[in-house]
């Protein structure tokens, strides 16, 4: 399965919606460490790029009109699908770049990307208290359905678990 280039515009810049490679990994994980989600690590990105779900992991590219070795990472979306749901691991957005349109261009990416995988549905948990995520998901169609309690450590916090409905949704 082949995901294919997705571009739009935001703040001037163009963003670039890719497949993630080996080589975006230490990127990732700085994003990672500095965005309060769960620690996965390098060693875990990259045991999952080797996976079977490795096309469900993706990043926004600044697109660089200056000819640069690398363009800069603005942010990441890993996901996995299991039977026929897709469940979203991780969205993370680098803070000089939040409130761009960067996360909502990688949730609706990871969404037709699970949809043409056979996904029915989609969900993810996040921390409870994280309303920006949290504004974002509902935007973006997703409902909260439960709370887990004491989810998350460093520091222990609950999660909610949200859900969308993929059928129809073209």
């Amino acid at each position: 399965m082949s995901i294919s280039l997705t571009t739009f515009s935001t703040a001037n810049q163009t963003i670039l919606i890719t497949r993630m490679t080996e080589h975006d990994l230490l990127e990732v994980v700085e994003i990672e460490e500095t965005s309060g989600l769960s620690r996965w690590g390098w060693s875990a990105y990259y045991a999952e790029l080797q996976g079977k779900n490795s096309h469900l992991m993706l990043v926004a590219r600044i697109d660089s009109p200056v000819q640069t070795r690398r363009s800069k990472l603005a942010g990441y979306i890993v996901a996995r699908m299991g039977a026929d749901e897709l469940h979203i691991n991780n969205v993370a957005v680098r803070e000089d770049y939040r409130r761009r349109g960067i996360g909502r261009g990688l949730l609706d990416r990871i969404l037709e990307e699970g949809e043409r995988s056979g996904a029915t549905a989609a969900f993810l948990e996040l921390r409870a208290g994280n309303k920006a995520a949290l504004a974002l998901y509902e935007e973006c169609g997703f409902r909260a359905t439960s709370r887990r309690k004491h989810y998350y450590s460093d520091p222990v916090e609950d999660a909610l678990v949200m859900t969308i409905d993929l059928r129809g949704n073209a």
